[in-house]
């Protein structure tokens, strides 16, 4: 297969990975987007995480809340919990690595917030503990996974109310690849919903 055989075929991949999952992700994707909406009504906000890329992609998507998406508007409530080296270096070096979103959870949670978490794996020991610690936040939980939901599917750690947009693939590019998708279907609702 030549080089430009190559930049096909991932272009093939990504346009039938995306065509696959808006099958089934439009309607959760709604609902995550009513429940962000109905979160920053209630004068609450998005706590984001994840790792790697998917770190990128929680902390793209507070870029978009805090500053704005495509339209000019006041700024909204989110919260990168990827971003404070600081806070996440010392939270790893005193307790442990699986705790550097949950202590930040349980410091600046507040029922009726909202968890928007990254993990294609489903499987990062550090986003299960944040689900677990907005969970005792009393908080709603949006899981943007992939593969087969991982750990999270398995030990049903999801509740009632908490929302699974999992991509239908086993590749970690083409699942990062529609988690950005619905990171920018997710701000064109909530700015659609709140500002027409």
């Amino acid at each position: 297969m030549s080089l430009k055989e190559r930049i096909y075929q991932h272009f093939t991949d990504s346009i039938q990975t995306k065509h696959d999952a808006i099958e089934v992700l439009a309607e959760p994707i709604e609902l995550a987007a009513q429940t962000i909406v109905q979160s920053l009504l209630n004068n609450g906000k998005v706590l984001t995480c994840g790792n790697g890329g998917s770190a990128g992609d929680a902390q793209h998507f507070s870029s978009e809340m805090l500053n704005r998406y495509e339209r000019e508007r006041p700024s909204l409530p989110a919260i990168a919990l990827s971003t404070d080296t600081s806070t996440i270096t010392s939270i790893a070096n005193d307790y442990s690595y699986n705790e550097v979103f949950s202590k930040q959870i349980r410091a600046l949670g507040q029922a009726g917030d909202v968890l928007l978490a990254y993990t294609t794996s489903g499987n990062s020991g550090n986003v299960l503990e944040a689900i677990k610690a907005a969970h005792d936040r009393e908080m709603t939980i949006i899981i943007v996974a992939g593969k087969d939901g991982g750990k999270i599917a398995s030990q049903s750690l999801l509740n009632e109310g908490d929302i699974e947009l999992r991509v239908p693939s086993n590749s970690t590019a083409r699942i990062q690849e529609v988690h950005l998708v619905i990171t920018h279907c997710l701000c064109d609702l909530i700015d659609f919903q709140l500002f027409g």
